[in-house]
């Protein structure tokens, strides 16, 4: 049943960045304008508060930046291979990897151009979409989150999620905020790191439990 909601979150997730996609390249106009929206009220404030400006700056170049994000990975793979859980440790890797492919192969082929400002408050290069910035934090948090054992004490894990969706949301904030992409980019890239996710968990498990479908894991396994 888990992995049916999986199956069926990652699946939607998945089918929505791919509408979103087209109506990008064919540039919807009601997306754009909301888009162009967006990123004017936020622009004239990054402007005005350049103490706020400069956290923003901070948080994304930094703290949730996707290096960051990708040394978080880098490090709960090896741990998992330390432990001898070869499979996750794998998954994570893969998806690590993938994620930077996907957000790199979208760029070039949509091409699309960033927000441009007569005074910017900080610069980004390459296109647009998707943001790679929120589509990392989210497979990594995904990541994270998928690898918590299963009798985590609730507090903990509550915190855990609390963490997780701070950075995903927070990140993607930065990245509107400082006027470096649209809406749009951010939103595909937390559809796409969440069907990643998805994707990963549900081939791991497959792995891990050979001749059982995953939509029927047994009553005493842990959560994978």
């Amino acid at each position: 049943m888990r992995n049916n909601r999986l199956a069926k979150a990652g699946s939607a997730c998945a089918l929505t960045a791919a509408v979103l996609t087209v109506l990008v390249v064919i540039r919807w106009q009601p997306l754009i304008a909301y888009d162009e929206r967006v990123a004017g009220a936020l622009h004239p404030y990054a402007v005005s508060h350049s103490a706020v400006t400069g956290l923003m700056r901070v948080l994304s170049d930094w703290v949730w930046d996707p290096w960051t994000m990708r040394a978080l990975a880098a490090a709960a793979c090896g741990w998992l291979w330390w432990h001898g859980d070869r499979v996750r440790a794998v998954g994570v890797a893969v998806a690590t990897l993938v994620a930077s492919a996907v957000q790199q192969g979208l760029k070039a082929a949509v091409g699309r151009e960033r927000p441009q400002w007569p005074d910017p408050v900080d610069s980004a290069h390459y296109a647009a979409y998707p943001s790679g910035h929120a589509m990392t934090a989210t497979v990594v948090c995904g990541l994270l989150l998928w690898l918590m054992p299963a009798k985590v004490p609730r507090g903990l894990a509550y915190g855990a999620w609390t963490v997780a969706a701070v950075s995903v949301l927070g990140v993607g904030f930065t990245r509107l905020y400082l006027g470096v992409h649209w809406f749009s980019d951010v939103l595909a890239g937390w559809l796409l790191g969440v069907a990643l996710v998805a994707l990963v968990a549900l081939a791991a498990c497959r792995c891990a439990c050979p001749g059982r479908s995953p939509a029927s894991p047994r009553t005493d396994d842990t959560v994978r």
